[in-house]
């Protein structure tokens, strides 16, 4: 990518990272880092290699949001709205996806978050979803999102003040799954995420859109049946099964 900002991407072990870098401002989403989201997710989806992805920040922050100077190529009302379209990649991702949050962690970084399937912080992190600072109203993908992970009271204190809430009250109101001590954060998830790499990439593709369809409450019953029938083609239940009596890590082959 061109200018003051990027994302990148390394994978080792199974697990891709990718990084917003713009840390002097502390990782603000331009223009076009949103639209280099959806196609790096691509390749990353398309990769047999890539088991999990960790979503994260250079220099100590997560994301600070959009940046405002961009707004309004970033927000267009011509339904062309980058950074839902970003959210919405990163939520269809089919693998199991981390956010490893430091720092601030604001409006389009939340955003972002959320589409994580799970969010690992600091214990000195600040979250906060603050388009009431400037009179726009919050996307509908992000604010369902949003309301299925908090619920409508948590979502509303943060819609309506836009005030920063420590990684306490974030784990607490459900935004988070796991806080850490400061400095920890990328060590942790890397020790997850190890653990992801060796588990049933089907299993977890198979919960993830699952999962997912009902939160939305979609019907669910038949993407059950297609996952048994994926089941019986592949060899990941023979081996899960072996390696248990031969009391050995499992090598599962199915990567989709």
């Amino acid at each position: 990518m061109g200018g003051d900002g990027r994302l990148w991407s390394a994978v080792a072990d199974g697990v891709a990272t990718i990084t917003i870098d713009r840390p002097a401002k502390r990782n603000a989403m331009s223009a076009e880092m949103w639209r280099a989201l959806p196609p790096l997710l691509d390749g990353l989806a398309a990769d047999p290699s890539v088991r999990a992805v960790v979503l994260t920040g250079a220099g100590g922050d997560f994301c600070a949001g959009a940046d405002i100077s961009e707004l309004a190529d970033i927000n267009r009302p011509d339904k062309g709205h980058l950074s839902v379209h970003a959210e919405e990649a990163l939520a269809a991702f089919p693998k199991p996806t981390v956010a490893a949050i430091e720092g601030f962690c604001v409006g389009g970084g939340c955003q972002l978050a959320l589409a994580c399937d799970l969010r690992f912080a600091a214990g000195d992190a600040r979250f906060g979803i603050t388009p009431a600072k400037l009179g726009i109203v919050y996307p509908h993908s992000a604010t369902a999102r949003l309301v299925r992970q908090v619920g409508p009271s948590a979502a509303k204190y943060l819609l309506f003040s836009a005030d920063l809430v420590d990684a306490a009250h974030a784990l607490r109101i459900g935004l988070l799954d796991e806080t850490v001590p400061p400095g920890t954060v990328h060590e942790r998830v890397a020790a997850f995420t190890a653990t992801l790499a060796g588990r049933s990439l089907l299993t977890q593709c198979a919960t993830k859109e699952i999962v997912d369809a009902l939160a939305a409450d979609r019907p669910a019953e038949d993407l059950v049946q297609s996952w048994l029938d994926e089941v019986t083609k592949g060899g990941d239940v023979a081996e899960g099964v072996a390696a248990f009596l031969e009391r050995r890590p499992p090598r599962f082959t199915w990567t989709g």
